[in-house]
């Protein structure tokens, strides 16, 4: 049948507008299983394969650090006689005596020191201090910066510019310089205070190391500070802010329950990328004779004592050197990758 070309009536079949069946509504459905932020995160953090590749060493380095010590025949300060300077799995006279009456004796994976200590107990030990000292300066710069920076923002105006004007003067301070001041000016408090019942440990771990916990809280918080204020800035004049204020919500709680819960991912990722730092920092001034007290090992007094004999003795060196690397190297791509799958602006 000819259609008229002036017939308004529009020619389409009656199927087509017939209700589409469940399958077609479904292959219509584009978007994806709404997710909360924590599991969309970390599902795409363990997509990234190197970031959890360095997840697994973190692990690794801190098993070995933590929990074989427990276990571990050797002690960090035993010094073996006649075991001076021994190669990897190798054993002294008398131990070797101790193998041929048959008696079981556990090698020196990693050889001994100078002083006839086993050296794998030692990596193992300065590995624990190492991160103990990262992990807990860390978190004493998120704390302090944290909350200055939030401060400063949230107050804005006067209160704001003479805060950070204190963080612009305190990026000129020397930290190794403040570190040696210290160490001379919190000898006599600290040799006191050692001999309260519940504090011999500061004898233990040495005033330096006081210092260098000291220093960390007086100058490396500023870095976090600075980003939590330009977060802060953002993120303060949103309406969840002014529905708070409204409410009669005071200003402790709005920076608390709301803005730094809302940036709570960039904290993490910061977080993240300072403990490596901190190790780096630790190990350096531990190389220059500024770290812990001996005998207690870390990984940058290891390669201070080590370095004297680096043509004979080159592994004493290399090992704990590669142990800072893979550390370092692994909390900053483990730190990327919590970027980039906590990063609102990388999302596909």
């Amino acid at each position: 049948m000819k259609k008229n070309p002036l017939s308004l009536q529009l020619d389409i079949d009656p199927e087509e507008f017939l209700p589409a069946s469940k399958e077609e509504k479904e292959s219509l459905v584009i978007m994806r299983e709404s997710v909360s932020f924590w599991k969309d995160g970390f599902r795409r953090l363990r997509k990234n394969k190197v970031a959890m590749a360095s997840l697994f060493v973190i692990i690794v380095i801190m098993f070995f650090s933590f929990i074989v010590p427990l276990f571990y025949p050797y002690s960090y300060g035993t010094q073996i006689k006649g075991a001076n300077n021994l190669r990897p799995f190798q054993y002294s006279a008398a131990e070797q005596q101790l193998i041929d009456a048959g008696e079981s004796v556990f090698p020196h994976v990693f050889g001994t020191d100078k002083m006839g200590r086993d050296y794998a107990i030692r990596i193992m030990v300065g590995s624990r201090i190492s991160l103990l000292v990262g992990l807990i300066a860390t978190a004493i710069i998120l704390l302090i910066g944290s909350a200055y920076g939030s401060i400063a923002a949230f107050a804005g105006g006067w209160v704001d510019m003479v805060m950070m004007r204190v963080v612009d003067l305190i990026y000129t301070i020397p930290d190794v310089l403040l570190i040696v001041l210290l160490s001379f000016a919190l000898d006599a408090p600290l040799d006191a205070l050692a001999n309260v019942p519940g504090f011999s440990w500061i004898k233990t771990v040495g005033h330096n190391m006081i210092s260098i916990f000291v220093v960390f809280a007086l100058l490396y918080w500023v870095g976090m500070a600075r980003m939590v204020r330009s977060q802060i800035l953002m993120l303060k004049e949103s309406e969840y802010v002014t529905a708070a204020r409204a409410l009669g919500a005071g200003s402790g709680r709005i920076i608390k329950k709301h803005l730094l819960t809302n940036c709570i991912g960039t904290l993490i990722v910061t977080t993240t990328l300072q403990i490596p730092s901190s190790i780096f920092t630790e190990s350096f001034l531990s190389f220059l004779g500024l770290g812990v007290a001996v005998p207690l090992p870390s990984l940058g007094s290891l390669c201070s004592d080590a370095i004297n004999g680096m043509a004979t003795f080159p592994y004493l060196l290399f090992i704990p050197a590669v142990v800072i690397s893979l550390i370092i190297l692994s909390f900053n791509l483990l730190g990327d990758g919590l970027r980039d799958a906590f990063d609102p602006k990388l999302k596909n």
